[in-house]
């Protein structure tokens, strides 16, 4: 019988936590050498990341784009060489706004000793961008009041999961005007109101910085949360496929459930979650192919209240004996 095929799932904004995997920095040698390249390329800011990843919770800095998303970034690419030195590379990518480019760093999109250049250049496009935020309603967007204004549907996670992102005022409307019908309502961890079109001009500005990183052809398959299908060579090569994420929605349950519905029965996947909170694999817990056993969740790392410390290693090693089986 053919084994099962092996699908990384890396997390974007939202799913950043304190220490998130800290517990393999220093323990587990592959992941410790792609995060010392990460800083150490990124100079005084990586110093500075550094130190900001490695403090105990409560750290209200984690909530800042400018911290999260480069440390997203960097850990998801870091999990991905660390799974690959172990056993052997995945076989297909699926990244989650920001994860997405790590994904494009794991299959070659962009060469890892760009993944400085690449955290500095999103920064820089962010900088000065609208402020605002994200809501996570237990939802399908079909459920949800056509006229919430400036707020917009910026995420498909799950069959009734959905995010909503857009300005501070309207957004705080919207949650109160949510929660009084009934919805299950929680703000996430963002300061932006990323995949909606007041990122625009942000995502025009990091496309024109991307482009001088001139991206390559994948060699691994990977996903795209933007269009549900395999990025195509053409896309690839075009930065702005990559930068307009940030204005465009993601479709990471259509993404998902693509892989599962042609690939998750025969031979089956192996589904690896590399966030803290379970969000990448919760949705795929109702698929068919993983409630019948042909496709399994595996977690890369220990939940939430234990990341950080030894539990990281122990789940990582646990995963590996899997992926090894």
């Amino acid at each position: 019988m053919e084994s099962r095929r092996i699908v990384l799932l890396l997390p974007g904004q939202g799913a950043q936590r304190e220490r998130m995997a800290a517990g393999l920095y220093g323990a587990q040698p592959e992941f410790t050498a792609r995060m010392d390249e990460f800083f150490a390329a990124s100079g005084s800011a990586g110093t500075r990341l550094a130190e900001q990843w490695l403090r105990p919770a409560p750290n209200p800095d984690m909530d800042t784009a400018e911290v999260a998303q480069p440390l997203l970034l960097a850990v998801g690419h870091a999990l991905g060489r660390a799974v690959g030195a172990a056993v052997r590379p995945p076989h297909i990518l699926l990244g989650h706004s920001v994860g997405e480019l790590a994904a494009a760093c794991l299959a070659g999109v962009y060469r890892a000793a760009d993944l400085g250049a690449l955290t500095a250049a999103r920064s820089r496009a962010l900088h000065g961008s609208c402020r605002g935020g994200m809501l996570a309603v237990a939802a399908a967007p079909h459920e949800l009041p056509h006229d919430l204004g400036p707020v917009s549907v910026a995420a498909l996670n799950g069959p009734r999961q959905t995010v909503l992102s857009g300005p501070l005022e309207p957004l705080e409307a919207a949650h109160k005007r949510l929660h009084a019908m009934g919805r299950t309502v929680r703000a996430l961890r963002s300061g932006h109101a990323f995949h909606s079109p007041s990122m625009a001009e942000a995502a025009a500005r990091f496309g024109r910085e991307l482009a001088r990183l001139r991206p390559g052809v994948p060699h691994t398959t990977v996903i795209s949360s933007r269009t549900a299908t395999p990025v195509t060579p053409s896309q690839a090569r075009d930065a702005f496929f990559w930068a307009d994420q940030l204005a465009l929605p993601v479709r990471y349950w259509p993404a998902l459930k693509a892989i599962l519905d042609t690939e998750g029965t025969e031979p089956g996947l192996l589904l690896l979650d590399a966030g803290t909170d379970r969000s990448l694999s919760a949705p795929a817990r109702h698929h068919p192919a993983v409630r019948k056993g042909a496709s399994l969740i595996v977690p890369l790392l220990a939940p939430v209240r234990e990341t950080g410390g030894p539990a990281d290693l122990t789940a990582f090693e646990e995963a590996l004996t899997v992926l090894d089986g």
